[in-house]
């Protein structure tokens, strides 16, 4: 095939460090989902939705064939965490967590996983972040280490 063709979708999710929260303000935190968005878009990862709280962010993008996983996930932490020191002296001390999620996603459950990063203020009243991530994990079938995953 002389074509090297590619549709495979990624479900990616990290946090603030310590899950610190530092994305409070609504007007801040849909800001930092666009300049995200700008930055996947940036790696030929064009993004579906992102979306989040006040501790942590949801990204669903087509992922692109020419990236890892790791160095798309590097460079949104990286970009974003300067982009957002840059917002004011109330995040100074902002970082990302050290790890990260992320799932495929196939394209029959795309709306499903749309509509459940753009319900998150809905779910997080019943759940917190913590659980929800073992919650992903477990559906996933991803085996963690409680003592490495929360940094």
């Amino acid at each position: 095939m002389p074509q090297s063709l590619s549709a495979v979708y990624i479900h990616l999710v990290f946090s603030t460090k310590e899950r610190r929260p530092f994305l409070r303000d609504p007007a801040t935190r849909e800001a930092l989902h666009a300049y995200l968005g700008g930055i996947s878009k940036t790696l030929d990862c064009p993004p579906i939705l992102i979306g989040g709280m006040e501790d942590h962010v949801h990204v669903l993008a087509r992922f692109s064939r020419t990236i890892t996983q790791a160095e798309w996930v590097k460079e949104l932490k990286r970009v974003s965490n300067l982009w957002l020191k840059e917002q004011g002296v109330a995040y100074g001390d902002f970082q990302w967590q050290g790890g990260y999620a992320d799932f495929s996603v196939s394209r029959s459950k795309l709306d499903r996983v749309r509509n459940y990063i753009a319900n998150q203020e809905t779910h997080h009243r019943k759940m917190d972040f913590q659980d929800e991530l073992r919650s992903l994990l477990r559906k996933h079938d991803v085996e963690w280490d409680e003592r490495f995953v929360w940094d």
